[in-house]
Order: C-alpha cells, then sequence, then structure tokens
C-alpha cells in the first residue's frame, strides 16, 4: 500500500469547495516515482480526492490550434497573451468539457469551462470560446477554424493542501498521440500544485526539500514538441533532454 493509499479522503464537493482554484497560481514538477512516499507522508493534513472508491482518475485531452499552431507558438516564446483551447474526458465516469486556458494578471492561470460533447468547436460553442479569448485580449482567432492537433491521456491523483493552502495534482503514465506518432513516459511523475497567492505552499517547500525545483513542462507544448521534429528547438528542451529523456518511448508514424 502506497503513502497515497493511506491518506484520509475528501469528496469532490469538498475539494471544490475549499479549492476550485479556476484563477490560480501553478507551480510544475517533474519528480521520480520513486519519491511519492517521501512526498507525501512529511506533509500534515494533507487529504487525497476519493470518487467511487477510486484514488486516481484517467483523464483524456484532446487540444485545438490553429492550422500555423499559434496556440502552441505563444507558450513556445513565452507570449503574454498565451490561451489554449482543449476538450477534456474523464474516462472513468464519461464527463466531458471544452476548456479555455489563459492568461490572467501577475501570471495566474484561467481556467474556464463549458459541458461539451464532441471534439470540433461548434453548436454555439465558437462563440463562447470566442468570447473567453476577447476577455484575455487574444485576437485573430476563429474558434470554428481549430483543428485537433494532440490527444493526451494520464492516470490523475488529486490533493487536497491542508490550511486552504491549495491543491495539488499527480499525474502518470503520460501517453501523447498526434499524427506523427505517440510518445510514452514511465517512471516519473509530473507534479503540479495550484494556490490562489504567489507564495509557495507546503507541498511546494517539501519538494524543494527533496532536492526538486519547479520546471517547465506543458502536457501540450512538451508533447507537441515531442512528436513533430520541426519543433524541436523550443524552450521545453530542458525539461524533455534532462528530465523525460531517460524515461520515454517513441513511435514515430512512418508515411506509406
Amino acid at each position: 500500500m502506497s503513502a497515497v493509499d493511506r491518506l484520509p479522503a475528501v469528496t469532490l464537493a469538498e475539494l471544490n469547495a475549499e479549492a476550485e482554484l479556476l484563477t490560480r497560481v501553478d507551480r510544475k514538477y517533474v519528480v521520480p516515482a520513486a519519491d511519492l512516499d517521501a512526498l507525501v507522508t512529511a506533509i500534515a493534513g494533507l487529504r487525497v480526492l476519493e470518487i467511487d472508491g477510486r484514488r486516481a482518475s484517467r483523464y483524456e485531452s484532446t487540444y485545438l490550434d490553429t492550422v500555423g499552431l499559434d496556440s502552441w507558438t505563444t507558450s513556445a516564446h513565452a507570449r503574454r497573451r498565451r490561451w489554449k483551447v482543449r476538450t477534456r474526458v474523464y474516462a472513468d465516469s464519461g464527463e466531458r468539457w471544452l476548456e479555455v486556458k489563459t492568461r490572467g494578471r501577475r501570471g495566474a492561470t484561467v481556467k474556464e469551462r463549458l459541458p461539451h460533447d464532441g471534439v470540433e468547436v461548434s453548436g454555439g460553442a465558437d462563440a463562447w470560446v470566442r468570447e473567453r479569448l476577447g476577455a484575455a485580449h487574444v485576437r485573430g482567432v476563429d474558434p470554428t477554424g481549430l483543428v485537433a492537433t494532440l490527444h493526451t491521456s494520464y492516470l490523475r491523483t488529486t490533493l487536497l493542501l491542508p490550511g486552504g493552502s491549495g491543491r495539488a495534482t499527480i499525474d502518470r503514465d503520460l501517453r501523447w498521440t498526434s499524427a506523427h506518432g505517440t510518445a510514452e513516459v514511465g517512471d516519473v511523475l509530473v507534479v503540479e500544485t495550484k494556490s490562489a497567492s504567489a507564495g509557495p505552499g507546503p507541498l511546494d517547500r517539501r519538494l524543494w526539500e527533496l532536492g526538486h525545483r519547479p520546471t517547465r513542462i506543458s502536457k501540450y507544448g512538451t508533447g507537441l514538441a515531442l512528436l513533430t521534429p520541426d519543433l524541436q528547438t523550443n524552450r521545453w528542451h530542458r525539461v524533455t533532454s534532462r528530465h523525460l529523456a531517460a524515461h520515454l518511448t517513441i513511435r514515430t508514424e512512418v508515411a506509406a
């Protein structure tokens, strides 16, 4: 039994009431899976999300971008008007959402979502996406012209941090799929802390004690770069070459 299995449980309603955090400050870490127990056992008051007896849930996301990869480019070059549009499926329940992520004040991440069945931005969802992007001052993007560029799947465990200090997610078994092939990473975790303030929380401080510092990793940015040879020189080169390289399996599609 892992340390996560021994943590007290929290319901989804309790988690959202205490730390929904659709506007938040994120920090991301790439951590060896072997460090998980040492990470969670040192924090008193930590709780884990449990739904129908499950403490880990399968997530699937399909990222939508312009043909010219404008969304990827805004992140690759750290532009202020960064944005992402994706559909998300909670595979265990079948729940489906359309999500827009933009940058708010002081670099905070703003996530907004709409119930949505399918991948295309259509059926009125285009107006909703256009409004979200417009509010974030993203110009020149036609939601109806967005196309699916990358599919991701992973197993996620969600933690509620003590004392109202936020929440965290632990993702493992990451798999990316695009028209160019597939990439999988094993034996490492992507840990993301999410808080309402810019200061570090208890999980950040514990990660630092274990020698882990925040790193640039984006499921969309990193995955697309791994599977698209023309995009190899980018801001995620360090994480792919230093943190992921030894754990990656890439299968490239060969044109007939």
